[in-house]
């Protein structure tokens, strides 16, 4: 039965080989194929796509609920609400006429139904007005004419001094798409010069940067289409970018370093093609396996919102690793010998087989004469990083963390300060009357407990839906959004406000801050299901990949100790506000509640990449010497310079996403950053060679049992 199955595994890397040597061999109809598919998708998406849209539901939770019953007696009508916040710095009395005229003007522009008086509700110093306006559509939907056809409306009342700013969904979409081409633009020309600079050569270093930027722009012309029919979170697109443009680089790195050596060894080039796909083109699908499995597992916590962003990057991954094990061999089939050729310096091999005679050969050694103090010092450094992660609170950013001086801000500044914060982060209460309980004094009751009840600024008296089947009161906090007593507010309305004046009837708390806070509570409960099922799933793919219970188990641990680290630096930098303003953020803002969860998925499958790619060179060096100690140093110093080019890469990929505007985005591209900084060099160059040392033969053991019942799945054997 074990050698059925050892030839089943050599039968599967031959088909890899094969593959690799095909694609070498006959490169053209292979980029040809790719630049096809490429533009397909592209003007497909161009002609068919969807848009993007951070809408979701909650149907489980109290404000979903209310959400579905003033949709079902048609508060909502499917409309989009927005506000036009109009400020002057005097009266604004003495420029009625003009507001009056805007808010006609916008009346009248497509696809507005209404816009309520903004002269009905103006502040109490007399300077700032709000106007309410309801669209039939997604604002982010309409396109550019929308806020074209607003701007025209509101542009008198600016000429006469009075200044216009839109908040909500409006503003969204009235916000110029800035900064992320920027981030991409540096990342690519930062990657090219680090290329440059590890490989000495011009072709080795653009193939990498070649393969990953039309693995990305297929992965979001696909993207792209799917939105048509799916609903994805405006972050998605970045977020694909972000991992595509990491992993690509990456995987056609480690192929591109493994088809030189072949070269360097005096391999003909379509068989180091074929041998490259078989050994680097295996564990760059191991890989991908990996980080899609973490990725694919955000669809555990229940929440669509959460589970697409994971499908988004998903996306991008898998066309990745497409191109790795197709595209970058027939690119490197049709360089052959010549990818050295242009060369700023001469080509660096890695030294022998086993790297004995390196300067990383030589560290390894080193940790190998002293396995605890190179352990204990980078488990302290990790631990120490984690520390702030304690304190972590989850919550939402709104618009009151946007740029300075854009029309988001600039509307929730004159919003706060001309009404109070309360007014950014109002509750909805819906109350469906019992057949039994008498309309006017449950409404009266209702009213009068919610302005009694502490912390609330304001209840409006409660009015029927246009079917008067429910009663609809806003409660104005005395506190903004983000503030900590807004949250405790809501559980008290829920909890002790309502339940003693319902009188039978029942009551929802709705609206767009419920709507946050039920949403962080949903996802900080579903967070320890996520990482035990993403966990799980990884261990059973590295105990497969490597037949060792004892390093997936290591594998694991390691990477939540590298997880922990770089949560504690977002909260230290973002919620602690430790040179936040370094990345435009200029106050502590709360770490949006589905942060930590996207990271983690990110964060683990991007770790267990690298534990791969090293793993690998260990297993084919300990599989020669049946030596763990010789093994770990021969690995290492095969992997140690082209991990560090890879990671140093992806770090200042995902740092150049720091110019963005999101803040959101930010916070992703600081905590992907510091993780794969933490997870290359504390976690892969010393936790893990150190720990590795200390356990010896019993990193390979496994239990006859268990070895008769796994398939055989390794990643890189031993070439023929």
């Amino acid at each position: 039965m074990a050698e059925q199955v050892g030839k089943a595994g050599r039968t599967r890397a031959g088909a890899l080989e094969r593959t690799g040597r095909r694609c070498a061999a006959h490169p053209w109809p292979v980029v040809l194929v790719w630049l096809a598919v490429l533009a397909a998708v592209t003007v497909a998406d161009q002609l068919a796509g969807g848009t993007f849209s951070d809408d979701f539901t909650l149907p489980g939770s109290e404000s979903g609920q209310g959400s579905a019953v003033l949709a079902e007696h048609g508060v909502t009508g499917g409309s989009t609400s927005a506000r036009l916040v109009f400020t002057t710095g005097g009266a604004l009395s003495s420029q009625s006429a003009v507001v009056e005229q805007a808010a006609a003007g916008v009346r009248a522009v497509p696809h507005v139904r209404s816009v309520s008086d903004p002269l009905a509700t103006v502040s109490p110093d007399g300077r700032t007005a709000i106007a309410n306006i309801q669209f039939d559509d997604k604002p982010a939907n309409l396109g550019p004419d929308l806020v074209d056809g607003i701007d025209a409306a509101t542009d008198p009342a600016r000429a006469a001094g009075v200044a216009v700013d839109y908040s909500g969904t409006l503003g969204e979409a009235a916000e110029p798409e800035k900064g992320d081409l920027r981030s991409e633009a540096v990342g690519i020309v930062v990657a090219l010069v680090l290329l440059l600079v590890a490989f000495g050569s011009v072709l080795a270093a653009g193939l990498p940067v070649i393969t990953s930027i039309m693995g990305v722009v297929t992965g979001l012309g696909l993207l792209g289409l799917l939105a048509s029919a799916i609903t994805f979170a405006t972050a998605s697109p970045t977020l694909a970018i972000m991992i595509g443009l990491g992993v690509g680089i990456d995987y056609a790195l480690f192929l591109t370093t493994r088809f030189r050596q072949h070269l360097l060894d005096g391999a003909d080039p379509v068989d180091a093609a074929g041998r490259t796909v078989a050994t680097s083109g295996r564990s760059v699908l191991i890989a991908a396996t990996t980080v899609v499995i973490a990725l694919m597992g955000l669809f555990t916590v229940g929440v669509s919102f959460i589970g697409k962003l994971g499908l988004a990057a998903a996306i991008t991954v898998v066309v990745a690793a497409a191109a790795a094990t197709t595209l970058v061999p027939a690119l490197l089939g049709l360089a052959g010998r010549r990818i050295d050729r242009w060369h700023v310096r001469r080509p660096v091999a890695e030294q022998s087989a086993d790297g004995s005679e390196s300067a990383w050969h030589r560290y390894a050694v080193r940790i190998d004469r002293h396995p605890w103090r190179y352990l204990s010092g980078g488990v302290l450094v990790a631990a120490v990083l984690a520390i702030p992660a304690f304190s972590m609170e989850l919550g939402h950013i709104d618009q009151g963390a946007d740029p300075p001086g854009s029309t988001t801000r600039q509307a929730y500044d004159a919003i706060s300060t001309g009404f109070g914060p309360g007014v950014n982060g109002q509750f909805t209460v819906v109350v469906v009357p019992s057949a039994t309980a008498p309309g006017g004094t449950l409404a009266a009751s209702v009213q009068q407990a919610l302005a009694a009840t502490p912390g609330v600024a304001s209840a409006t008296p409660l009015t029927t839906s246009p079917d008067g089947a429910v009663l609809l009161s806003t409660v104005t906090p005395a506190t903004g959004p983000q503030d900590a007593a807004t949250d405790e507010l809501l559980e008290t309305i829920r909890t002790r406000t309502l339940p003693p004046v319902l009188d039978g009837s029942t009551a929802y708390v709705t609206g767009q801050t419920a709507g946050q806070l039920d949403f962080r509570d949903i996802v900080a409960a579903k967070l320890p299901l996520i990482i035990g099922v993403v966990v799980a799933a990884a261990f059973v793919l590295l105990l497969l990949s490597f037949r060792s219970p004892v390093l997936a188990l290591k594998a694991a641990v390691l990477n939540l100790l590298s997880i922990a680290a770089s949560y504690g630096v977002i909260v230290a930098v973002f919620q602690w506000g430790w040179g936040a303003s370094l990345f435009g953020v200029h106050e502590p803002v709360p770490i949006e509640s589905y942060v930590p969860m996207i990271m983690f998925a990110i964060v683990f499958g991007l770790s267990m990449d690298y534990e791969v790619f090293l793993l690998s060179r260990v297993h084919e060096a300990w599989l020669r010497a049946r030596n763990t100690h010789t093994g770990v140093a021969d690995g290492l110093a095969v992997t140690a310079r082209v991990i560090s080019s890879a990671a140093l890469i992806m770090i200042c990929v995902f740092f150049a996403f720091l110019a963005a505007p999101s803040v959101v985005i930010k916070i992703l591209a600081l905590g992907l950053g510091v993780s794969v900084l933490i997870d290359a060099t504390l976690i892969r160059l010393l936790i893990v060679p150190a720990a590795m040392f200390l356990l010896g033969k019993t990193s390979w053991w496994l239990p006859d049992w268990l070895d008769r019942a796994l398939p055989h799945l390794e990643p890189e054997p031993e070439h023929r």
